[in-house]
């Protein structure tokens, strides 16, 4: 998501390298970069030019600061500029005062409502929020079912009547059984159409009567581009919403709806869908998708993403166990599951700051590829072996069984334990506030190079830590930094 667009507006910023300070002339050359990454994004054409103008302005009646590049105050101002037209803050789901909260989700086919509903009645079960899911789209083939199964993958409980029922009267019924049952939140599942139709809005516009809901959120494909927030807006002409989940973020859009569906339609965009998975739902933040788009990673989702999946007791038992050198491959299989589980190696490296641009498309899934062979491995290995590493290290036999059963050679597996061990020396060393020089360990001093990374790493108090690429020693020899460039990521 938003890959082509950040390229394109690096290109912008180094225009305006160089020079010592933003003037008409230097500055045209930059915005018509940012035009062009903005009309290829399929961003709104009125919003683009918009656009453009602000920055304009604001560019040229900028004061220079001191000790900060044109190139830097260029990329600030780019910054505001987008939270502006994203709308700032996010503008977190109603909670009426007298339960339940009613959320009507509208949309059309095939951009993922029911799965949607789902989404958002995890995401508010997460936050100890009861809910009732209710079906009433009796239109579409196994839609009740569809919820019905996602209900009980998520444990929520599905308030139907079959597909002959009338949706207007299965709502009614469903907020009633939810004020019964003490219930927190209701979320209705209307039925959509191919497109936008007389007798769909008619529905909906029933439904919401009946109903009276707190929120009506439009569920949107953010593949239709400028489109989706020319939809946006007739939604909320006809019904009235109060706003908009953009689903299939993480697939092949070019982030254009993200950057029309506020300024166009006027409505808030509240939650995005950044995945498959009935967990891929996140509140919609303006300066977060402002800063992945400049290159600049989201270090707050990454930290709530590890929170989630984080155990503060194991947390604290495998700082122990990296302080005393205990850690196992065990512990290590656990961490890269966790990791798994945050998402894929490609979405977590592009909430790194400095990392999204650094790292090629190829090198990532060579990563990826790596963590399976890595894991592969270590399922090939005992329970003893898993627990004392040091076994492997002087047992060729017990290295040879292991790549037999994982379907790799010896000297893969050979590499794996060398790495390891490596890499809990350095782990062991800087968690008692030391920071070895890591320029011979393949990178990551060990680490890299079992998720066949080869980032260079720098030495002393100050160090980088593993992974991070904005900060490079120098190679001491021209044959060692050829060897790192080709190793990328696929060193075992």
């Amino acid at each position: 998501m938003f890959d082509a667009l950040a390229d394109r507006l690096d290109s912008a910023w180094k225009q305006l390298r160089g020079q010592n300070k933003i003037s008409e002339s230097n500055v045209q050359e930059a915005l018509r970069e940012v035009r062009r990454a903005l009309l290829e994004a399929d961003v709104n054409l009125q919003v683009v030019k918009d656009f453009v103008a602000e920055v304009q302005t604001k560019a040229l009646g900028a004061e220079v600061i001191s000790g900060v590049n044109p190139s830097q105050q260029f990329i600030k101002i780019v910054y505001d500029e987008l939270m502006s037209v994203m709308g700032e803050t996010n503008i977190p789901l109603a909670n009426a005062d007298t339960a339940p909260t009613i959320v009507l989700m509208a949309g059309l086919q095939g951009t993922g409502k029911t799965t949607a509903t789902a989404k958002l009645a995890l995401h508010l079960r997460k936050l100890n929020r009861t809910t009732l899911l209710v079906a009433t789209d009796v239109y579409r083939p196994a839609a009740i079912d569809q919820l019905i199964t996602l209900g009980k993958q998520i444990n929520v409980p599905v308030f139907e009547m079959g597909s002959d029922a009338n949706p207007v009267e299965i709502a009614r019924q469903g907020v009633a059984k939810a004020k019964a049952d003490g219930i927190d939140t209701v979320i209705i599942d209307t039925a959509g159409r191919l497109q936008i139709d007389q007798s769909m809005m008619a529905e909906l516009a029933q439904v919401k009567e009946a109903v009276e809901p707190d929120e009506v959120l439009l569920v949107v494909d953010a593949m239709t581009g400028q489109e989706a927030a020319n939809l946006t807006r007739t939604f909320h002409e006809q019904i009235g919403i109060t706003g908009a989940i953009l689903t299939k973020m993480d697939g092949d859009t070019r982030g254009g709806a993200a950057l029309s569906v506020r300024r166009i339609s006027g409505q808030p965009i509240k939650f995005i869908g950044v995945g498959e998975k009935v967990e891929a739902l996140q509140p919609f933040y303006p300066d977060r998708m402002a800063s992945r788009i400049l290159g600049m990673g989201d270090v707050l989702t990454l930290v709530e993403k590890a929170q989630e999946e984080v155990d503060l007791s194991q947390a604290e038992e495998l700082q122990e166990k990296i302080l005393s050198a205990k850690f196992d491959f065990t512990d290590f299989l656990k961490q890269t599951r966790l990791m798994k589980n945050m998402g894929s190696l490609a979405g977590i490296v592009k909430l790194i700051p400095g990392m999204g641009n650094k790292i090629s498309e190829e090198q990532l899934q060579q990563g990826e590829t790596q963590m399976k062979r890595v894991e592969a491995m270590i399922n090939s290995m005992t329970l003893e072996e898993r627990r004392n590493p040091d076994l492997l290290a002087g047992s060729p036999s017990r290295r040879k069984r292991i790549a037999k059963g994982a379907g790799y050679k010896l000297d893969d597996v050979s590499k794996l334990v060398a790495d390891f061990q490596k890499m809990r020396t350095m782990m062991q060393q800087m968690g008692q506030g030391n920071f070895p020089g890591m320029g011979g360990m393949g990178g990551m001093g060990g680490l890299g190079d079992l998720f066949g990374g080869g980032a260079p790493a720098g030495g002393g108090r100050n160090a980088p830590p593993p992974g991070w690429r904005g900060y490079q020693t120098p190679i001491s020899s021209k044959k060692k930094k050829k060897e790192k460039k080709k190793k990328g990521f696929g060193s075992l």
